[in-house]
């Protein structure tokens, strides 16, 4: 059993803080494309979500990771997919690293105002030709003395236009790709760093995301986490948490999803019965349930056995497969039986159709995912064995 009654008391309190401080104002973030993000985190930060599993000698619970997946879950329940993603990339996708691997000055620089929402934080991997294939970025950050000058940009940046500080994954080496990066901690004052654009998304509209540019910035390499060159290790690690944080938190969201529709095919007359009446309409809404049941078992087995120190890069490979595919399935097949009304932008299951299509995408695309999972099961082809052939 992943959640214990331990787990019912802060469940309790961040069901009461999202039905009172986050909803209510969604709409009005969704139209104004950004949501006030350290007054937000500040409030997380208060009531100690923003560092659940963090090392309490840096502000955080200490507790261990089935309460970051018990936050994931209940965030979903909020009327949009920004303000989740923001959250999480605050608390598990741009200071896992730091908290495992930075040095005590640097955790008590950038960790403790991040834990505390003092500090909005953004993670900066994505590039224009460099997504999914975090192999192929193209920012460096050369050695100069006790700094690096680091140049280059970034984009699909979460929380760019608001952020304190980011933490940059560049090219700190000519070695080879996945030995030559290094995870920088940057502030976002630093000379040189420029917030190019907010960008216009399809979804996901609450959240500010920006392209943002590097030009000459210097930093101190005590700002480096970790050892040099340990980068890409230290994100694939990271990345174990990120997307199966992802996946969590598609759960409750596309269970909302299928309620709202029962509701309203319940109460939507047509041709002298209730659209719900239809069995091809309450068949399809039992399948999507399961689906999502699924998802969740797929959730927690990952969520227990990282709690229990194991890898779980395959199990959590998995569920952000079948959470990217759901993140398609649910909204669309809902959409449907909502007819004219769910192309409206006003409908939730409009927004949901918009936002969760990025799970498909951010934090590593379908595709890789399932490369990933050939190469667990060795069904690859041998690029050895191709050689051999010419």
């Amino acid at each position: 059993m992943l959640f214990t009654q331990d787990h019912e008391e802060p469940r309790r309190i961040l069901q009461k803080f999202i039905a009172s401080e986050i909803n209510p104002h969604v709409d009005e973030w969704e139209k104004a494309q950004i949501f006030p993000a350290h007054e937000l985190f500040k409030k997380l930060g208060d009531l100690g979500f923003l560092g659940l599993n963090k090392p309490v000698e840096y502000g955080g619970q200490g507790l261990d990771y089935s309460y970051a997946l018990m936050m994931a879950e209940e965030l979903g329940t909020i009327n949009c997919g920004g303000v989740p993603m923001a959250i999480g990339v605050q608390t598990d996708m741009a200071t896992p690293a730091l908290a495992r691997f930075g040095s005590d000055e640097l955790r008590r620089e950038f960790l403790v105002p991040a834990i505390a929402g003092d500090q909005v934080v953004s993670i900066g991997v994505s590039e224009p030709s460099a997504g999914s294939d975090v192999a192929s970025i193209k920012t460096k950050a050369v050695s100069d003395g006790d700094d690096y000058v680091i140049n280059g940009g970034k984009m699909w940046i979460t929380n760019g236009t608001q952020a304190d500080w980011i933490c940059l994954l560049a090219n700190t080496s000519e070695g080879p790709k996945h030995r030559n990066k290094s995870l920088i901690c940057v502030p976002m004052k630093s000379k040189g760093v420029t917030v190019a654009r907010k960008l216009d998304k399809m979804g996901m509209h609450s959240s500010d995301t920006a392209q943002i540019f590097f030009d000459n910035v210097r930093v101190p390499k005590r700002n480096r986490i970790g050892e040099e060159g340990f980068g890409f290790m230290y994100q694939m690690v990271q990345f174990q948490e990120e997307r199966l944080w992802g996946a969590a938190a598609c759960i409750k969201a596309h269970e909302k999803t299928i309620q709202e529709t029962i509701e309203y095919t319940r109460n939507r007359k047509a041709f002298g019965q209730s659209l719900l009446d239809n069995q091809v309409v309450h068949f399809r809404l039992a399948e999507l349930q399961t689906e999502v049941e699924l998802l969740r078992s797929l959730v927690y087995r990952a969520g227990e056995a990282l709690v229990a120190g194991k890898d779980v890069t395959q199990l959590a490979t998995m569920a952000k497969l079948k959470a990217g595919r759901l993140g398609r399935e649910v909204p669309d097949a809902c959409l449907q039986f909502w007819g004219g009304m769910g192309f409206m932008n006003e409908t939730l299951v409009s927004r949901s159709y918009r936002d969760s299509r990025l799970t498909s995408i951010g934090g590593g695309a379908d595709e890789v995912m399932l490369g990933i999972l050939c190469k667990f099961m060795g069904t690859l082809p041998d690029p050895r064995a191709k050689k051999a052939e010419k």
